[in-house]
C-alpha cells in the first residue's frame, strides 16, 4: 500500500523521536539534546576530526556519574559545509524540529558569525536565539566575534586569530623587518583578522607597504606582489585557496631565499599534497618549491605537558584514541588540530550544564524544564559557561569577558616538506621561547626590502701610480719638445713648422697630463673640503689643455691646407697665362 507524501514525511519525522523515546525508557536517564554544525566538506573541512572527537567526549561525559548523573547528552548535527546558506537551513531545522535544543553550536567562523548574530538574524528565528541560552563554538576564530554587544551570548574553546598577531609582530621584531605585505581572502574572520595585525604593526613601528585581497582567484594579487618586490608576505586565507595561491607563487616565482612567507597553521599538516582539480601545479612543485621554508603561526590546542585533565586522559592518550576512531591516515584529516578544542567544548558545556542542574535545584527548576521562552534557565546556563575553568585536552580552558579563550601559540617551519617547532609564545606575558632551530635558503633571514646601499668607491692606487708615472713621463717628454723648439728656433726647418703653434700643442698637452693627478685624487689622499678645489683643478686643466693642444694642431693643420692649396691655385694660374 503507498502512503502518500505528508504522511511519508511525517512518519520519517516521528521515527528518530520516537528512537531518542525509546532509549531514554532503556538508560533511564533523561536526555539533554545539543544541536551542532559540522563542516564536513568546504573551505574548512573541520568536521572530519572535530564530529568524531565531540562523539568522543559525549561518551565519556555520559560515562561519568559525578557529572548530570540524571541526563545524558546527545548531539543532533548537520554539514554545514562552511556555508552560511546552508547553516541557515540546517539551523532552522535545528530549532524548529524536536526534540528542543538546550545549546547550539556552530563550527566555522562565516557560520558562527550568522548564528550568533542578533540584528543578522531574521524575525521568526530572533524570537528563539534572543530566549536561547549559549553559543558554544570549536572552531570559530574570527576576531569579530569577541564583540559582546553583537554577539551577547557566544563562547568558544577555539582562541580569537588575533592571538597570531601578537606573535607575528614579535618575529618580525626578532628578524629586523620592518616593511611587509599581506595578501587576503576577503572574508570577515581575515578582514577582522588584518585589521588587528595593522594597529599592531603600526604600534611597533612596521609598514604595511602593500595589502591585497582577492575572493576566489588569486592570481592578479600574487603577481601584484611581485611588482611592487614583496618579500615578507603574509597569508590569511583558507585552506582550499592556500593551494591557489601557492600554484600562482610557483609560477611568478615569488619564493626563494628572498621570500618568506606566513600563513595559519591550522591546516593540515599534508595541505600542499592533497590533489586539487582547481589547479595546475604538480605536488613536486608545491612542496620542493613554492612552500618550502615558509612560517606558520598556530594556537596550542594540544596540551604540550603529560597531564590529566577532567577527562583523566593526557592529550597523548587522547590523540592515540582519536585516530584509532578516524582509522585512517589522520593528516589527511580536516580539522585534526582543532580535534581536542571540540573534545573540551563539549566537556565545558557538560559542567556548566551541571552547574546549572546544582542551581536550578535551588529554585525548585529542572534542566528537563528548559524551552526556548524559559529565560531564567538560559541566564543559569550563561553564568555556569561564563565561569568556566578546568583543566581539559587542549589546555586549560577559560572564557574571558568576551567569552573567548586565551593561549599560547605555536611558531613552525617548513623544513624539507616536514613542519618544525622552532619556538613559542606566551603574549600574556609576552615571553618568546625559543629553539634556534630556524633554517634559511639563504643562510640567513632575507632583508624585508631592496635596500639601496650607498658605498664609496676609490681609485685604485696601484692604477694611480701606473697611470701617473706615464703621465709624469709624458709632461717631462712635452717639456723636453718645448725646450728643444725653443732652443732651436731659429733653424730654418723650425721656423717653417709654425714653432709658436709647436709651443702651444705642447703647452696643452703638458696641461692635460697634468690633469690626470687631480682626477686620481679621492678620499684616501684629501679632506672633504679639498675637493671644491680639486674640482675646479681637474676641469681648468683638462679643459684648457685639451682646448690648447687641439686648437693649436687644428690651427695648423688649417694652415697647411691654405698654403698648399694657394700653391696649387698659383701653378694653374701661371698655366692659364702660358696659354
Amino acid at each position: 500500500m503507498m502512503m502518500s507524501p505528508p504522511l511519508a514525511m511525517s512518519l520519517s519525522l516521528c521515527v528518530p523521536v520516537l528512537t531518542l523515546l525509546l532509549c531514554d525508557a532503556v538508560s533511564g536517564k533523561k536526555a539533554l539534546h545539543v544541536g551542532a554544525l559540522f563542516p564536513m566538506s568546504g573551505g574548512w573541512p573541520g568536521g572530519q576530526a572535530c564530529h568524531p572527537s565531540a562523539q568522543m567526549a559525549l561518551e565519556d561525559v555520559n560515562n561519568r556519574r559525578d557529572i548530570l548523573p540524571e541526563y545524558e547528552l546527545r548531539l543532533i548535527h548537520h554539514d554545514s559545509q562552511c556555508d552560511p546558506g546552508q547553516a541557515t537551513r540546517h539551523l532552522y531545522e535545528l530549532l524548529y524540529n524536536d526534540p528542543i535544543k538546550i545549546m547550539l553550536m556552530p563550527g566555522c567562523s562565516s557560520v558562527s558569525t550568522l548564528v550568533a548574530e542578533r540584528p543578522a538574524c531574521g524575525i521568526s528565528l530572533c524570537l528563539l536565539l534572543s530566549y536561547f541560552s549559549s553559543l558554544l563554538s570549536y572552531g570559530s576564530s574570527s576576531p569579530a566575534l569577541s564583540n559582546r554587544q553583537r554577539f551577547p551570548t557566544f563562547f568558544r574553546t577555539h582562541p580569537s586569530a588575533t592571538l597570531h598577531n601578537p606573535t607575528r609582530v614579535q618575529l618580525f621584531k626578532k628578524w629586523g623587518w620592518t616593511k611587509i605585505a599581506t595578501i587576503q581572502q576577503t572574508t570577515e574572520v581575515f578582514t577582522s583578522t588584518l585589521d588587528d595585525l595593522e594597529e599592531r604593526v603600526k604600534e611597533a613601528g612596521i609598514e604595511i607597504t602593500f595589502r591585497q585581497s582577492f575572493f576566489s582567484d588569486p592570481t592578479v594579487p600574487v603577481k601584484n606582489l611581485k611588482r611592487q618586490d614583496a618579500r615578507i608576505i603574509v597569508g590569511l586565507f583558507y585552506e582550499t585557496e592556500a593551494r591557489k595561491v601557492f600554484c600562482e607563487v610557483y609560477k611568478e616565482r615569488l619564493f626563494g631565499k628572498k621570500y618568506v612567507w606566513f600563513l595559519i597553521g591550522w591546516y593540515a599538516d599534508n595541505w600542499f599534497k592533497t590533489p586539487d582539480p582547481a589547479i595546475n601545479c604538480t605536488v613536486e612543485e608545491m612542496m620542493t618549491r613554492a612552500v618550502e621554508g615558509h612560517v606558520t603561526t598556530e594556537i596550542v590546542m594540544l596540551n604540550p605537558e603529560n597531564t590529566r585533565g577532567i577527562s583523566n586522559m593526557t592529550s597523548q592518550e587522547f590523540m592515540d584514541k582519536l585516530q584509532k576512531r578516524l582509522g585512517k591516515d589522520p593528516e589527511g584529516v580536516g580539522g585534526l588540530q582543532e580535534a581536542p578544542l571540540a573534545y573540551d567544548a563539549i566537556w565545558a558545556l557538560a559542567l556548566a550544564l551541571n552547574k546549572t542542574a546544582y542551581e536550578l535545584s535551588k529554585k525548585g527548576l529542572r534542566l528537563e524544564d528548559f524551552n526556548y521562552n524559559n529565560d531564567n534557565i538560559s541566564r543559569e546556563i550563561y553564568k555556569a559557561m561564563n565561569s568556566s575553568s578546568f583543566d581539559g585536552v587542549s589546555g586549560h580552558v577559560v572564557f574571558d569577558a568576551s567569552g573567548s579563550r586565551m593561549a599560547w601559540t605555536l611558531i613552525e617551519q617548513l623544513q624539507g616538506g616536514l613542519y618544525k617547532k622552532i619556538g613559542y609564545y606566551d603574549s600574556t606575558k609576552d615571553n618568546l621561547s625559543w629553539y634556534n632551530n630556524d633554517k634559511w635558503i639563504g643562510g640567513s633571514p632575507p632583508a624585508d626590502h631592496t635596500k639601496v646601499i650607498i658605498t664609496f668607491r676609490y681609485v685604485s692606487q696601484k692604477l694611480f701610480i701606473s697611470v701617473s708615472v706615464l703621465a709624469g713621463l709624458g709632461i717631462l717628454l712635452g717639456f723636453v719638445c718645448l725646450s728643444f723648439n725653443i732652443y732651436n728656433s731659429h733653424v730654418r726647418y723650425i721656423q717653417n713648422s709654425q714653432p709658436h703653434l709647436n709651443d702651444v700643442t705642447a703647452a696643452g698637452c703638458i696641461l692635460a697630463l697634468a690633469a690626470v693627478f687631480p682626477l686620481g685624487l679621492d678620499g684616501h689622499h684629501i679632506e672633504t673640503w679639498h675637493f671644491p678645489l680639486v674640482c675646479q683643478a681637474r676641469l681648468w686643466l683638462l679643459g684648457l689643455g685639451f682646448s690648447l693642444a687641439y686648437g693649436s694642431m687644428f690651427t695648423k693643420i688649417w694652415w697647411i691646407h691654405t698654403a698648399f692649396t694657394k700653391k696649387d691655385d698659383k701653378k694653374e694660374r701661371r698655366k692659364v697665362r702660358r696659354q
